[in-house]
């Protein structure tokens, strides 16, 4: 699939299977997806734009890098909160704006109920946040949303994506890479990801 890149790593692949697995307890969960966030997330900013400063080390002067690009991290509620922590740890000076979303679970389309992004676009590259890209309408709705708003570059970061949810963004908006730990077999009857990892916020929150 043009335009998803999924992590090859070691360590992604270890500890997707620490979420995975129905003995993960809540806390342990929310570890596990900070962890994955950063590494990720790390996969996923490599083309960040930066420019070119003058260090003074202890020994002598030399040559360094500064990020050029304001980061705005966009998790979707509330499943994309347990991402946020792990990637303000790579990059602390990103700014964060909440899009609130819940799935209709008759229709399975995505409901907003909460958006307080600022009148006019103040970050370069925005990255979406949730763990789970099961039909892809949060994320459409979310893309759309940003798009509306001004956003220029805009990627999204989850661990865990179904075909169909993946397809459903490409469909709409082809333009936005896709970064995941894994691409799973299907969407259920219920839209949930199969074998997936159940309900990341109910795992996240402890509220299953």
């Amino acid at each position: 699939m043009s335009n998803v890149h999924v992590s090859n790593h070691p360590l992604v692949a270890h500890k997707l299977s620490l979420l995975r697995s129905v003995d993960t307890e809540p806390k342990k969960f929310r570890e596990v997806v900070r962890e994955l966030a950063i590494l990720l997330t790390y996969e996923a900013t490599q083309d960040l734009a930066t420019r070119q400063i003058e260090v003074q080390t202890p020994l002598a002067k030399t040559s360094g890098a500064h990020l050029e690009q304001k980061i705005g991290l966009v998790p979707i509620l509330r499943a994309g909160l347990g991402m946020v922590e792990g990637v303000w740890e790579l990059m602390p000076s990103s700014e964060v704006w909440h899009i609130g979303l819940y799935r209709d679970e008759r229709t399975l389309r995505p409901v907003e109920y909460y958006n307080k992004l600022p009148l006019e676009p103040t970050v370069s590259v925005c990255l979406i946040l949730d763990p789970m890209l099961a039909t892809g309408g949060s994320a459409v709705a979310t893309m759309d949303v940003l798009k509306r708003w001004g956003a220029k570059k805009i990627k999204f970061v989850g661990l865990i994506g179904a075909p169909e949810g993946i397809a459903e963004v490409q469909k709409h908006h082809p333009d936005v890479p896709i970064y995941l730990a894994a691409i799973d077999e299907r969407l259920n009857e219920n839209g949930y990801i199969v074998p997936g990892l159940g309900d990341a916020g109910d795992r996240q929150f402890g509220t299953a």
